[in-house]
């Protein structure tokens, strides 16, 4: 006690001993300060004026204080915290330059933090899943592509097969339409195995996952639904376990409900067991019908293990199923991979992007430092001359530029929250891991580092430069002469320019391909057509006869409609990205189904299909409504297919036999569709459209297709004006039959320039952001450049200088600076160019080094430097050339 005593009277004697130094200190401080004006009076400035310049050469003595308290042991915390309020201080007295500093870096930083909190939802956060790492996709894969779906009998034999995987489940999308409980609505759903969501590591919220006496053909008709729909269908009712709901005419038992935080792939409402999907195409083992398998890893057991696993036991299926499996081999790749794909890259890309924009925000900052520092000058001197060190006047300049850059970073921090709305109203809706984007802990922490670096690293140079001043010639001179830190400023200057002028180039070459793309003639007329699915009631689907009867009827009243000028159904729709591939042989082949075969795409369709779409009839016929089941099968192909195949001859009349469908004739040959996408395609499977009618379906088909058919109607009339009408001729039919996924065919073509739209809308609120920054370090560099040289100019007008002159001289000062930047810009967009060019299908129609672009992009940067550079010239013609003499 007594020594606690004895410490804590010596702190107090420690304390008033520094307040009486202090004090001290204050008396010596005030002496000087009148001194200094007596002899400003003397010199013949007025008393206010000899008070207020006196206090200026002053403003830095209270160093002295800072290194007096020092010597007597003031706590280093105590010292950072009065050197952050002085700092504020001195910020609180320049409002203009704190103002634009803090929104430069709040722009430059805003920008960073929305893309990084895109970033890192995609990229960096691990699956929301337990141990996700452990997680991998199975592939199957073929001679003519990398990756494709397996086959359900496959997959049952890794899932016995193997070793190396604690667990295999699988998966497959499908739709389901909803008629009870409630309105009728269209649902996304999953079809998946047995201890699927064990796998992932994800707990239902109520119940159970499915069993596996309840994932085979025949098993109870159960239904594991989303929080989403127990809230909306059974207001999140507890008891909901053992309701019932009809999902295409079949009653299902709730068996368990999905936590609200639950996310897989597009947000599924309902799951259902796999092993009870259409036996015709689970039971094939040369079918692939969408199924994606996932496997947890057993302990200890590393990616390149488990795929040469399964890859030995997909061989010894190849030997034993040599026409099912011919040529299929496997594909093991981490779960994330598999769900990130390209767009890992694409993100990459655009983070160097507007890290450009940072660079240009921060040499903004850099520069305002360096002119501030620039007209303090004669302050840094008298605080040196009063004996502070150089290391505490650096010291101080980081604390302020370090406030600034945390205030900017707030800012930032503020504009990326917002932005991320908007930055997700323009990503592909297709896009991985969309639902996880979003500020988070980690955007944060990259908000708050991104602010102390820029502060600390950009305003290193500014501080060290201003601690560096010569005391009698900075005394002399005050805020002349500083030529060092205009040549700093310029250079920035120029570096901002260059940078720009990549962004500009990069957006400037992707809306160039989206200009061609929209040039691209698709093969059919994109305008006035409506698409949308229609789910047929199970109560007229009940026999193949019925549903083909049931669908012809509906499409006869959509034809019948006012403003309707044609319409039919087909199973595909061009750059939708769905596919139906299949193999083939030209001439009658035996039914071997070799994977290395070739493959087309097979659209089932009606007659009226080749009208509404307005595809040019080259030779031959088109469909029919007597091509049915009863007649002789018939297909229409593509000019494309027909030039391959059959190439300087005419196809009519040959034979082509397509898997799973048998023998067909050839009765006509259609212009050119582009099916995958406007583009280059070259990353998508080689298969070329081949019409087939949806009349000649064989009967064990006719649910599989008929149930996934899209409707397609050419009409003048906007879709909001005509789809009400449309959805009571279908309603008319029976109530349980929901319309849903309405597009127009021009929207669906937008959508297919999603890959370059993307890009293309970023780049170009970044260069835009950018050619803002650097107009406005041209407008200051000039502007500091005006009032430096005020009294050469004024020597030079009063010498007979014209203003038109002056005009020129300053003007021709900011267009120096931008084409340098120029000069510099053209290789690293050249650079940018072809990284772009290396992205498949990214860049059409446009070389990397497009002419007309880099041309563009340079006149757009040139007339900016020219309107920067214009305001401060004309204040420089107005200087008046006694008032700047006699300033000097």
């Amino acid at each position: 006690m007594l020594d606690w005593l004895r410490v804590s009277a010596s702190r107090v004697r420690g304390l008033l001993a520094r307040r009486r130094l202090d004090q001290d200190f204050q008396h010596e401080l005030d002496a000087h300060l009148a001194l200094l004006t007596e002899e400003n009076i003397r010199r013949g400035l007025t008393p206010e004026e000899a008070s207020r310049t006196a206090r200026v050469r002053l403003g830095a003595v209270t160093q002295l204080r800072e290194i007096h308290r020092e010597l007597h042991g003031l706590p280093w915390l105590e010292t950072l915290a009065r050197d952050i309020r002085y700092a504020l201080r001195m910020l609180r007295k320049n409002p203009g330059f704190t103002t634009v500093a803090v929104l430069t870096l709040a722009l430059g930083i805003g920008a960073n933090t929305a893309i990084f909190s895109v970033v890192d939802g995609v990229l960096l956060a691990p699956l929301p899943y337990e141990q996700p790492d452990r997680l991998v996709a199975i592939w199957e894969s073929h001679p003519g592509a990398p990756r494709v779906w397996i086959s359900y009998p496959n997959f049952q034999d890794w899932q016995r097969d193997a070793r190396s995987f604690r667990q295999i489940v699988a998966f497959t999308s499908v739709g389901s339409d909803l008629t009870s409980p409630g309105t009728p609505e269209h649902l996304e759903g999953e079809l998946v195995t047995a201890g699927f969501f064990s796998a992932l590591g994800a707990r239902l919220a109520v119940g159970r996952e499915f069993s596996g006496q309840e994932d085979y053909h025949g098993g109870a008709p159960v239904v594991i639904i989303s929080d989403r729909l127990w809230r909306n269908r059974f207001g999140a009712r507890p008891d909901v376990l053992g309701k019932v709901v009809t999902l295409d005419g079949v009653d299902c038992t709730i068996v368990g409900v999905l936590p609200a935080g639950f996310h897989f792939e597009s947000d599924p409402d309902v799951y259902q067991p796999l092993g009870q999907g259409d036996q015709l195409l689970l039971n094939n083992r040369a079918i692939h019908p969408g199924i994606l398998a996932i496997g947890r890893l057993q302990p200890g057991v590393s990616v390149a293990q488990a795929a040469a696993e399964i890859s030995s036991i997909q061989k010894s299926l190849d030997q034993l199923y040599p026409n099912d499996d011919r040529d299929v081999g496997t594909d093991v790749v981490p779960l994330k991979q598999n769900m990130i794909g390209n767009a890992g890259e694409m993100l990459v890309l655009l983070l160097g992007a507007v890290g450009l924009v940072l660079l240009i925000a921060c040499a903004n900052f850099a520069s305002l430092l360096l002119a501030r520092s620039a007209a303090r000058v004669r302050e840094f001197a008298v605080r040196l001359a009063l004996g502070a060190s150089r290391a505490r006047i650096v010291w101080q300049l980081l604390t302020e530029s370090v406030l600034l850059s945390v205030g900017g970073g707030g800012l930032g921090l503020l504009a990326g929250k917002w932005g991320v709305h908007p930055l997700l109203a323009v990503i592909p809706g297709d896009f991985p891991r969309r639902q996880e984007i979003g500020v988070n802990v980690s955007v944060l922490l990259f908000a708050l580092g991104v602010s102390i670096a820029v502060g600390m690293l950009f305003g290193l140079a500014p501080a060290l430069r201003s601690s560096r001043a010569e005391l009698e010639i900075s005394l002399r001179l005050g805020g002349r002469g500083a030529t060092a830190h205009h040549r700093a400023q310029s250079g920035l200057v120029i570096a901002q320019v260059a940078l720009t002028l990549v962004l500009l180039a990069g957006a400037g070459l992707l809306f160039r391909t989206i200009r061609r793309l929209w040039d691209v003639n698709p093969g059919f007329e994109t305008r006035n057509l409506i698409t949308f699915k229609i789910g047929l009631s199970p109560q007229l689907t009940g026999t193949p006869s019925g549903t083909r009867v049931a669908s012809q009827q509906l499409m006869e009243r959509i034809r019948q409609l006012p403003g309707v000028q044609a319409a039919d159904f087909t199973n595909l729709i061009p750059l939708n990205r769905d596919d139906n591939d299949s193999p083939f042989w030209i001439g009658t082949h035996a039914a071997e189904y070799s994977q290395s075969a070739p493959r087309l795409n097979l659209y089932w369709t009606g007659p009226d299909y080749l009208q509404t779409m307005r595809i040019r009839l080259l030779r031959g016929r088109f469909l029919r409504a007597e091509d049915t089941v009863q007649s002789t099968p018939v297909i229409v192909v593509d000019k494309a297919f027909a030039d391959e195949y059959f190439p300087g001859k005419n196809p009519l009349g040959e034979i082509v036999t397509i898997a799973y469908w048998g023998t067909a004739q050839i009765v006509g040959v259609v212009a050119h569709v582009r099916h995958w996408g406007l583009g280059d395609v070259s990353q998508w499977p080689k298969s070329e459209p081949v019409y087939a009618s949806i009349y000649q379906i064989p009967d064990r088909w006719v649910p599989v297709f008929y149930g996934d058919l899209t409707a397609i109607t050419r009409t003048p009339l906007p879709p909001a004006s005509v789809m009400p009408v449309i959805k009571s001729a279908v309603y008319g039919a029976d109530k349980g039959q929901p319309v849903y996924k309405v597009r127009t065919m021009q929207e669906i073509v937008s959508e297919s320039m999603a890959s370059q739209r993307f890009p293309m809308i970023l780049l170009g609120a970044f260069a835009g952001l950018a050619l803002l920054l650097a107009s406005i370090g041209i407008y200051g560099v000039i502007s500091y450049s005006v009032t430096q040289r005020a009294h050469e100019i004024g020597i030079r007008m009063a010498l007979g200088a014209e203003r038109r002159h002056v005009l020129r001289m300053t003007i021709g000062q900011g267009l120096r600076l931008a084409l340098a930047g120029l000069a510099l810009g053209v290789a690293a967009a050249l650079f940018l160019a072809r990284v772009l060019s290396s992205f498949s299908g990214l860049l059409y129609g446009v070389r990397p080094g497009d002419p007309v672009t880099f041309v563009l992009v340079s006149l757009v940067l040139t007339v900016v430097a020219l309107l920067a550079s214009y305001i401060p010239a004309r204040r420089a013609t107005e200087v008046d050339p006694m008032v700047a003499l006699r300033y000097e």
